[in-house]
């Protein structure tokens, strides 16, 4: 396989000339842009010319990464030319956050059935990243798709605005769309890293209300009030302060993993906050932190995982999709993260990838993928 990377910048223009010579139906080109470019279609009117038969898949971000660098008003580009593993593209609108599953359901419905013989080894998701549930979303994929399947991707980001983001459909940016391409064949490794870098404080509060992901009491008292409480000055600049303190998820009886979820928005008649993904009734909720250099690490970690899982030599294509609220709290040092992660990844390798609303990866080896919020999730993919 051949993997590059470019970039385009809207002050600029191309740094280079897109490589159409890898244009072919065993190509993916992976862009993720400046929500801005919403609509301004000409760098992508341009990768689609340049690849008429090739997949193009992406969509806007709270930061575009390219490298080491994280830019604004710009797009990541990376092209990767397999030679033995089949594509396939699949999008469906989303009629909002009830429609999540079913959105899920039909990609994988779209993407399931053996291409060219080949049967189906990872799906790369893209999803809206506001009025969704990221939960039922990877679920109604992963429930209708082989467990072996590597699911990994996020939702797309908008400058912490939380108000309008897109994904690309037949290469063009589309609002409400959820996209995904499917990855065939024995020839494709995968490696997959996930990491988070925060630790709990603070009292156990008992999830005693809640309906998705709409959280409404905890102890018996108004989500939203105690929110507040904790917030002090910050409370005044929800729901974008919630990004710096996310809810760490325990589920009862059970094993797993507690889940962090980032705040997208509060309901103040109903008193209640609203995340990205399910929050479970009767589960415990417990308040999050960190600390820049804990983040960094936590990138590190994510690539020596990801890369871990890859056997053989050669370069691969790496995809980082790390928190919105991550990078609020990195602020200038936020190429750290991402210099982390290039310098884990094999020689010769392009990485490009977006700070999101959600990432979407699974957090243990053998476990089913999910919806995480404040993490960074990098994906490796390498032809054998």
């Amino acid at each position: 396989m051949q993997v590059t990377r470019v970039e385009y910048h809207t002050a600029t223009g191309w740094a280079h000339a897109p490589p159409a010579e890898l244009d072919s139906p065993r190509t993916l080109v992976l862009a993720f842009g400046a929500w801005s470019l919403r609509d301004k279609d000409a760098p992508f009117a341009e990768l689609r010319r340049a690849f008429p038969h090739s997949v193009l898949a992406g969509c806007s971000t709270a930061g575009e990464i390219a490298g080491a660098h994280v830019h604004d008003a710009s797009v990541s580009v990376a092209i990767t030319a397999f030679e033995r593993t089949a594509l396939r593209a699949a999008h469906t609108a989303s009629a909002g956050i009830a429609d999540s599953a079913g959105a899920g359901q039909r990609l994988a419905e779209a993407l399931r059935a053996d291409e060219h013989g080949q049967k189906l080894a990872a799906v790369f998701i893209l999803s809206h990243g506001v009025n969704v549930n990221g939960t039922e979303l990877v679920h109604g994929l992963a429930a209708h798709l082989p467990p072996s399947v590597h699911i990994t991707g996020g939702l797309a980001g908008d400058d912490a605005k939380f108000e309008n983001t897109w994904v690309l459909a037949h290469g063009a940016p589309v609002s409400g769309v959820v996209s995904a391409v499917g990855l065939y064949g024995d020839a494709l490794e995968v490696g997959v890293g996930v990491n988070g870098g925060w630790q709990d404080f603070g009292p156990e509060r008992l999830i005693t209300r809640s309906e998705g992901a709409v959280l409404y009491e905890l102890d018996g008292r108004p989500a939203l009030d105690l929110y507040k409480e904790f917030l002090g000055d910050f409370a005044a600049e929800l729901p974008g302060s919630g990004l710096l303190f996310p809810l760490s998820i325990t589920r009862r009886g059970t094993t797993a993993p507690p889940v962090v979820r980032t705040l997208l928005g509060i309901d103040e008649s109903a008193r209640a906050l609203i995340f990205a993904g399910d929050i479970p009734q009767g589960g415990v909720a417990r308040l999050m932190r960190t600390t820049n250099e804990q983040l960094v690490q936590a990138a590190s970690a994510a690539v020596d995982q990801a890369s871990g899982a890859l056997g053989g030599t050669g370069p691969a294509l790496v995809v980082s999709v790390s928190c919105v609220g991550r990078r609020l709290l990195l602020g200038e040092r936020t190429d750290e993260e991402t210099e982390a992660v290039l310098e884990g990844v094999p020689d010769g390798s392009a990485h490009v990838g977006f700070y999101s609303n959600g990432e979407i990866a699974s957090a243990v080896i053998g476990a089913p993928s999910e919806l995480h919020n404040q993490t960074i999730t990098v994906t490796a993919y390498r032809e054998r």
